[in-house]
């Protein structure tokens, strides 16, 4: 589904970084427009709202977890990821250093979604300006511009 040999650029890299927390994040699109999950109001960084995303467990591969945790978080199935959106790091609510690694993904099918972990979900479209971190405001302009701009 992913390159193998960026996977592992990835993964070594983020080793020499003596990064402790691997994590995956998705740009889920469908009919030119994003989806976005709200984290819950009593949780680290609650209330905000992110891209779906969620920890690569011990053993599983970078692209494993982005399968899993798109459908746990969202009761989605890829169908295929389109290109890799770059990565940001920062520091977990349990204070590890954590990197989250991003992909532009296509779903089968948007609806439903079912919410596990999150308190509410929308679907923005480019010209709109969700409350997001820097971070992810940098991923969605990649995608926009990758994606979505006239060639």
């Amino acid at each position: 589904m992913i390159d193998t040999a960026l996977l592992d650029m990835l993964t070594l890299n983020a080793q020499r970084d003596e990064v402790q927390q691997l994590v995956v994040g998705a740009v889920v699109h469908f009919d030119g427009k994003v989806l976005l999950l709200q984290r819950p109001t009593d949780d680290f960084m609650g209330g905000l709202w992110e891209l779906p995303s969620g920890k690569v467990d011990p053993g599983e591969t970078v692209d494993q977890a982005l399968i899993r945790e798109i459908k746990e978080e969202t009761g989605l199935d890829i169908t295929g990821v389109r290109g890799y959106l770059g990565e940001f790091d920062y520091q977990s609510g349990s204070g590890k250093k954590s990197r989250q690694f991003n992909f532009a993904v296509d779903v089968a099918d948007p609806n439903p979604i079912q919410l596990t972990e999150h308190d509410a979900y929308t679907w923005i479209t480019e010209q709109e300006d969700p409350p997001v971190s820097d971070a992810v405001r940098e991923v969605l302009a990649l995608y926009h511009q990758q994606w979505t701009s006239p060639r």
